[in-house]
């Protein structure tokens, strides 16, 4: 939309719905508290800090094509660099008022600022509708694929309405002219420095951050742990899913003050339902949150398998009454408000994991394609890390390339 005033750009359906939904899944498996209260996020550094920078491959030509857009509109072609790629999600309460993103003095390096909307309003959350302080369109309803990129200076003041239900979900991205905020070459260091050799197994097992960093409502004055939830719990028991851990020769203590304990979730961990357990053990809750999301995103995929069929891998038992009680006591620990979990991630129903019990032929499936996806993307990122630090920056690299 060319306004010399106001210059913005908007593109409905920019992504496709299935590039929505992998980002979706990437976000919601890996994201942390994010910076504002009732806000999530997801950064590239995150992603390479917790293992899981094999997950910064689909955003390779989503950032490239965006990147283009935003030269070619606003006439700075080869001028600009990504200071910033984030997903971003707002939860019930998440507001922002009027504001243009150079108001601040730490961020006068930034010259524009893009969204690309990755769910519906109205279906997957109400409230959280974008406005512009001046000019047309006054009003943006955020859908899935939507894409609006402005200049970040007093000519695009604009504000954001409270997220009244559900989760509010996008991709950001800001540019810069300066090109010592360019994100690519930090990145880039990061990876180098983390020794990231996707072709080694088991390199794609997250390696979560501190559960400081997953604790809502975070509160240091406090005790993080005495009251709120961690996030990827919570996560987890919205879905219907619990968990089970071993614990060694430990007692249970849901009052257990420490650290140490808070750190339980980064043990290995099994994944139960109802009163039955998935007889499996994974490395930690990121890993079982990544499979469950996993499964969730691809299960229309995954319905070719018979339903209900017994998988002879997939091996569920039921749970005795002590497991039982440990099972509840890890809840207790780690989701002490959750009438205020299910109000931030139990907006819209999900009718089809009543489908798919932890025994079916789907949910064994999904665990194998859940690791061959990761593999595959651990490949990619391997043959592009030398591409990217011989040209100190992040770029699709050529099919020629990679033979």
């Amino acid at each position: 939309m060319a306004n010399d005033d106001h210059p913005r750009l908007i593109i409905p359906n920019f992504l496709s719905l299935a590039e929505c939904k992998e980002l979706e899944f990437i976000h919601q498996s890996c994201g942390a508290v994010g910076y504002r209260p009732n806000v999530f996020s997801t950064t590239l550094s995150h992603l390479i800090a917790t293992n899981c920078g094999h997950f910064l491959m689909p955003f390779v030509p989503i950032r490239e094509r965006l990147k283009e857009k935003v030269e070619e509109f606003f006439g700075c072609e080869f001028e600009l660099f990504i200071e910033f790629t984030g997903l971003i999600s707002w939860c019930k309460g998440a507001s922002i008022g009027w504001h243009s993103d150079d108001n601040r003095p730490y961020l006068r390096q930034r010259d524009f600022s893009a969204v690309c909307y990755l769910n519906n309003h109205g279906e997957d959350f109400n409230g959280g509708l974008f406005h512009f302080k001046d000019s047309e369109p006054e009003t943006l309803i955020p859908m899935a694929g939507d894409l609006v990129a402005y200049t970040a200076d007093s000519r695009n003041i604009h504000s954001v309405d409270e997220i009244t239900d559900g989760e509010r979900l996008t991709l950001t991205l800001w540019f810069t002219r300066d090109n010592s905020h360019d994100e690519d070459a930090k990145l880039i260091s990061f990876l180098t420095q983390n020794h990231l050799t996707c072709s080694l197994h088991p390199s794609f097992l997250p390696s979560p951050a501190s559960s400081k960093m997953y604790w809502f409502p975070p509160d240091e004055s406090s005790g993080y742990q005495s009251k709120g939830f961690d996030i990827r719990f919570a996560r987890l028991h919205t879905l219907g899913f619990g968990l089970f851990c071993h614990m060694g020769q430990r007692n249970i203590s849901e009052s257990d003050p420490s650290d140490d304990f808070m750190e339980r979730l980064n043990d290995p961990l099994m994944i139960t339902r109802e009163n039955n357990m998935f007889d499996k053990e994974f490395l930690n809750i990121s890993h079982i949150l990544q499979v469950i999301l996993f499964y969730h995103w691809q299960a229309s995929n995954l319905q070719g398998e018979e339903k209900n069929v017994e998988n002879p891998n997939v091996l569920v038992v039921p749970l005795s009454q002590l497991q039982i009680d440990k099972v509840n006591m890890l809840k207790h620990t780690f989701l002490k408000d959750e009438e205020l979990a299910k109000a931030l991630f139990s907006f819209k129903f999900i009718a089809n994991w009543q489908q798919f019990p932890l025994g079916s032929a789907q949910f064994g499936a999904a665990v194998d394609e859940w690791e061959l996806y990761c593999i595959k993307l651990c490949k990619e990122l391997s043959t592009s890390l030398s591409h990217w630090r011989r040209h100190g920056s992040i770029f699709s690299v050529a099919d020629s390339c990679r033979d």
